[in-house]
């Protein structure tokens, strides 16, 4: 089967693309290696794809029509797994036009790519983000998302409206999938798990938002891209029973799911976790809460598990053991 990965150079995307080589797909990978967090790290991530003969790298912006029209003309891909975007909540507050033109211009090119080209299944990736504010935990597909706090979480709710739109007026298979805090060797160097373990190994405070009283349901890239895998295997349907007051289902071959550990973990046990896997104990300084971020997120995924039998599993000391052993090698400290 042929695969298009758009982020193919990211912390998933590149996860992903290795996953399927390994399984005996045909990948093609494309990025536009932007300069969002240093670019050597995107580099040696695709570096890890070069002895995979089933893996090709294009690199490509999303954003750019007429390049994406001809790539899904020439390509003819089978499945489509889309990770690009720009990430991050608190940069939605710098710059927020390249999330305009990532996340929502990007988005409507792979929608019109597959469109075109009768790609048998669309999966994308939505975030935690869009439940903003939501005090009912855990969160459910099933409840509303119309109340973002920051861009970021609002170009992600309009990726599943404009999903759901092309799926209904085209009959194009499409799945979201909501990640929850993905961590683990080769993450995002803008990311609590990085940030913090880099400050406690150079002997650094690290910044403590909302005085600790958060909880994040963290969520290991291996369970991330088990969850992706298992996921374009079951190409949604149009089910004309399914309740239209939910956000989560549609009378459309569409869908959205979460992907988290289901088990959120107060900020305080995931420092102690670091600090297990450094050696070393951390100076913390209180800040309070930033803008644009939420006190907590718990994943429901009750229909995930129900539709691909996987439950995601690995607990968090083994999990940060994982990434600290990366870090020492890819960095080359001792700690």
């Amino acid at each position: 089967m042929k695969f298009l990965i758009t982020g193919a150079a990211g912390f998933i995307g590149s996860a992903t693309a290795i996953a399927l080589c390994e399984k005996g797909h045909s990948v093609v990978g494309i990025d536009n290696l932007n300069d969002y967090y240093p670019v050597p790290l995107k580099l040696d991530r695709l570096k890890r794809l070069e002895n995979q003969s089933h893996f090709s790298f294009k690199k490509m912006d999303i954003a750019d029509r007429d390049a994406i029209a001809k790539l899904f003309n020439d390509e003819q891909f089978d499945r489509v797994i889309h990770l690009a975007a720009q990430a991050g909540v608190r940069y939605s507050l710098e710059n927020p036009m390249a999330y305009i033109d990532s996340n929502l211009v990007g988005m409507a090119t792979i929608l019109e790519g597959c469109r075109h080209n009768k790609v048998e299944h669309l999966i994308f990736a939505s975030s935690s983000s869009v439940y903003g504010m939501n005090e009912k935990i855990p969160f459910s597909e099933d409840d509303a998302v119309d109340h973002p706090v920051s861009l970021y979480a609002a170009t992600k709710k309009s990726n599943e409206l404009m999903a759901h739109s092309y799926s209904h007026l085209y009959q194009i298979p499409i799945t979201g999938l909501r990640f929850f805090t993905v961590y683990g060797p080769w993450g995002r160097p803008d990311m609590a798990p990085f940030l913090f373990t880099d400050a406690i190994v150079n002997d650094q405070p690290i910044k403590v938002f909302n005085q600790g009283k958060m909880l994040r349901d963290f969520t290991y890239i291996d369970d991330i891209v088990e969850g992706v895998i298992r996921t374009q295997e079951c190409i949604p349907t149009v089910n004309n029973t399914d309740p239209l007051d939910s956000p989560a289902t549609a009378r459309a071959p569409f869908r959205v799911l979460n992907i988290g550990n289901n088990e959120p973990l107060p900020l305080a046990e995931f420092i102690k976790a670091i600090e297990q896997a450094v050696g070393k104990q951390a100076e913390k300084i209180m800040l309070p809460m930033q803008p644009g971020d939420v006190p907590r997120t718990f994943a429901d995924i009750d229909k995930l598990t129900a539709l691909t039998g996987f439950k995601p599993s690995t607990d968090i000391n083994s999990g940060m053991q994982r990434f600290v052993d990366w870090y020492r090698e890819y960095y080359a400290y001792s700690l």
